[in-house]
């Protein structure tokens, strides 16, 4: 028994796509994005390594180092961007699915339709602005702050990057909508 009072169903997978180029091109992005998921556990990995090597050169040898935190923020924030895309794949990002239930099939199609094109949009106007971002960063030579001085243009692509293929992901599933061919209930 679940705290609200009711189970909701787990996500099922989408049948695969009617039109064989968006097929192909889903199989392609998805294999991409597979490789990209295991890279960014890496990353993981070594920012946990980073953060707990930080920890016990403070502890033991009373020495502080202070690069840490910006090496770790930039793997953590690589990670989390390069990742949405599969995590879109799997439609594992949070929604309210409280209307769901109550909403005829047809209805709900409709709004699921429109919750991935404004999703496309939004997330098409951060990738632009992401690539903006990265280009001037590059072009300008901007630094962090802080003593290591790394180059801003590395979080900036690593964001850029993943938010194109979190746009690319929603395009292809919004294909994918479009062109399935309907079947009988």
């Amino acid at each position: 028994m679940s705290a609200h009072g009711f189970e909701l169903e787990t996500a099922k997978p989408a049948a695969p796509p009617s039109n064989p180029a968006v097929g192909a091109a889903g199989a392609a992005l998805d294999l991409l994005n597979r490789l990209l998921m295991r890279l960014s556990m890496l990353a993981m990995i070594a920012t946990s390594l980073v953060l707990t090597y930080s920890v016990v050169t403070r502890y033991l040898f009373r020495s502080a180092t202070d690069w840490q935190d910006e090496v770790a923020v930039f793997m953590l924030v690589g990670a989390t961007f390069i990742c949405a895309a599969w995590v879109q794949g799997a439609r594992g990002h949070i929604g309210i699915e409280a209307l769901s239930s109550i909403l005829p099939p047809s209805v709900n199609r409709v709004r699921l339709f429109l919750v991935d094109l404004f999703s496309l949009l939004f997330c098409a106007f951060f990738s632009w602005k992401s690539w903006t971002l990265f280009h001037e960063a590059l072009n300008e030579g901007q630094t962090t702050s802080s003593t290591l001085g790394s180059p801003l243009w590395i979080p900036y692509s690593l964001m850029a990057f993943g938010m194109t293929l979190l746009t690319l992901q929603i395009l292809l599933q919004i294909a994918a909508q479009l062109t399935q061919r309907k079947t009988a209930p």
